[in-house]
């Protein structure tokens, strides 16, 4: 599997129709209206970015079939005091509101909503660490004039995907930022939205809470949906959820949610209502609900939504001096956490060092013993065959993993992938992480992730 994008690209090319033929044209306006509120509400307020740049990175691009009912949309309406961002598409309805709050990001109020509602959405108390931006690195910017000159050139050479469009590239150790590379207008403080990146996030999340004695994921999962006594879903685990082995079914592909992504819908009314498609444990399909549901099986370890909103900054986030990362809810309080995080370069690689660290911080565990190896350990069942004979990577706990013959690149490395080009790389063998951010477009030849990893691992000694 050289290419995780190009599944991504097949996906929303063979899904748009279907999503078109399920929803009414109407629907879909609403839809195209929520992505344009919610991404303009995260680049604007999570990102910083001008609205030049989120018509040509966040907006363009985009799944086919919400880019004809884009079209149709006025300009968002950018409100700097209240921090919202809303998109009128019917006249008969208020328009679709994205709200955000602090430590939470954006939330799209669902479609009908005013803007007074969005008073009742969950918030949080966080208090971020007054932490240095360059730990935990005790040197910045050490790498080779080569390696310096290479990601300077990777930003823009096609030979890495004609149609890619590279924001930033880093490579580091845990004790050395070697180099990174942005696009103009961006710094080592620009937010992007990781995609998929966020499972994998999402697994460390659940790692903290195995550590903290609160789950184990060899129970079934706690869904409070499923527990009648007929319902068979009752008794897929966590570790299903974690292995996209739960045998739910999904929508073709698996990874369009888009009543959730842009309906302004909640992760219970889409992720926990379908039913069994085969035996749990028995399948592998990539899925954006079998990890929603892992992560509010989570949720209902805690008392209350606020103390689990609470719980990823306190337990993981805050340790990892990830002050830069926003997770995302839905409006009743649930994380988006298989795509809706926006975080920086740097945070990212934080998150691949403490991996790289076997889950300590500064002497502290974060993560449970042996949990690195858990995650980054084919288990069940696999990605299926390419058609072309390419090697297709093996999957770990919400982790893709290089376990095969991927040449150049060490058996021992796993990455975190996510839509238009989020990559977060981890290479134990040699000690390094390596981040690629990107806005590559749906339907083109995206970044070349494995290129990209091999000649790196050429220039770093």
């Amino acid at each position: 599997m050289k290419q995780i994008l190009g599944i991504f690209a097949l996906a929303a090319l063979s899904t748009a129709a279907t999503a078109q033929d399920r929803e009414t044209s109407t629907t879909m306006k609403a839809y195209a209206a929520g992505y344009k509120a919610a991404f303009t509400c995260s680049a604007t307020f999570n990102g910083g970015k001008t609205p030049e740049m989120i018509a040509a990175q966040e907006l363009t691009g985009i799944y086919q079939g919400f880019r004809a009912p884009m079209a149709e949309l006025p300009d968002a309406v950018i409100d700097h005091k209240n921090k919202r961002v809303s998109v009128k598409f019917n006249d008969g309805l208020p328009p679709r509101i994205s709200q955000w709050r602090e430590g939470l990001g954006c939330t799209q109020l669902p479609v009908g909503a005013d803007f007074a509602d969005a008073q009742y959405l969950p918030a949080v108390d966080i208090t971020r660490p007054n932490t240095s931006d360059s730990q935990p690195w005790k040197k910045l910017d050490t790498g080779s004039s080569a390696l310096k000159a290479k990601l300077k050139s990777m930003m823009a050479d096609p030979y890495y995907g004609k149609d890619a469009l590279t924001t930033a590239l880093l490579v580091a150790t845990p004790e050395e930022l070697l180099a990174e590379e942005y696009i103009e207008g961006y710094t080592p403080k620009t937010s992007q939205r990781t995609w998929s990146v966020a499972k994998s996030i999402a697994a460390s999340v659940i790692g903290a809470a195995v550590e903290d004695g609160m789950i184990d994921v060899s129970k079934p999962a706690n869904i409070t949906e499923w527990q009648s006594p007929i319902d068979p879903r009752k008794n897929i685990t966590l570790e299903n959820l974690l292995h996209m082995a739960s045998g739910i079914d999904s929508n073709r592909a698996g990874n369009r949610t888009d009543r959730l992504y842009a309906g302004g819908g909640r992760m219970s009314d889409s992720a926990t209502e379908h039913s069994l498609d085969v035996k749990p444990g028995t399948r592998f399909k990539y899925a954006n609900n079998d990890t929603l549901l892992a992560v509010r099986a989570l949720k209902n370890s805690f008392e209350s939504t606020k103390a689990y909103n609470e719980y990823p900054f306190t337990a993981l986030l805050n340790k990892l001096g990830m002050n830069d990362t926003v997770l995302e809810t839905d409006w009743e309080g649930n994380f988006v956490l298989s795509s809706q995080v926006w975080t920086t370069s740097r945070d990212m690689a934080r998150l691949g060092i403490l991996h790289l660290q076997d889950g300590v911080w500064k002497g502290e565990r974060i993560l449970p013993e042996g949990w690195v190896d858990y995650i980054a350990t084919a288990k069940g069942p696999q990605p299926g065959p390419r058609r072309d004979g390419t090697p297709t990577m093996g999957y770990g706990a919400q982790w893709w993993l290089y376990d095969k013959d991927f040449d150049g690149i060490p058996n021992d490395a796993y990455a975190a992938r996510g839509n238009r080009g989020q990559y977060l790389v981890v290479v134990p063998s040699r000690n390094l992480v390596l981040i690629r951010r990107g806005h590559d477009p749906a339907g083109g030849e995206g970044f070349k992730l494995d290129l990209f990893v091999r000649d790196v691992l050429k220039l770093v000694k």
